[in-house]
């Protein structure tokens, strides 16, 4: 998240949180965590095993390495990569404005973990053809994370049960 889009969340939160007002707090009491993080651990808490034991903090460290060609704020521009807003339930290679080589263009699957969870242990393998030139994640539980994290970064929302 921004520090911009940050800073207005939780200027959000903070005004929705108590009325503006300023309740003592009782004696004794301590500070819980930031309403942001509270909300995070919610979602997390949500998401299907193995998804719901991922540490973010390690999901945003292993996303570094993506960051220098995705983008993962709504509305963020497409880089190298496509942004990935949204990711979760696209069809592949159907992302608006960006420019995919014929074999994601191609493809006929839709993005889920599964799905992403192959394509990040190594995406030339996944699907020979594509241009992504990013090695891949070996390790399961940097995988874990990383899907974790994208799902609560790029909006994910599971589907509604019938």
């Amino acid at each position: 998240m921004t520090r911009p889009a940050l800073a207005a969340a939780l200027l959000l939160l903070t005004a929705c949180g108590d009325g503006g007002g300023t309740a003592a707090k009782p004696a004794g009491a301590q500070a819980g965590p930031a309403p942001a993080a509270v909300d995070k651990a919610a979602v997390l808490a949500s998401l299907p095993a193995p998804y719901d034991s991922a540490d973010l903090d390690n999901g945003r460290r292993v996303f570094a390495r993506c960051r220098a060609c995705h983008t993962i704020t709504e509305g963020g521009p497409n880089m190298t990569g496509p942004n990935l807003y949204g990711v979760f339930g696209r069809e592949a290679g159907e992302k608006e404005g960006y420019n995919y080589s014929t074999a994601l263009r191609e493809a006929e699957f839709t993005w889920d973990a599964e799905q992403l969870d192959h394509w990040l242990e190594n995406p030339r393998e996944f699907l020979r053809g594509n241009k992504m030139s990013f090695p891949g994640i070996p390790d399961a539980a940097d995988r874990r994370d990383l899907i974790a994290f994208l799902k609560i970064e790029t909006g994910y929302a599971p589907a509604a049960e019938d």
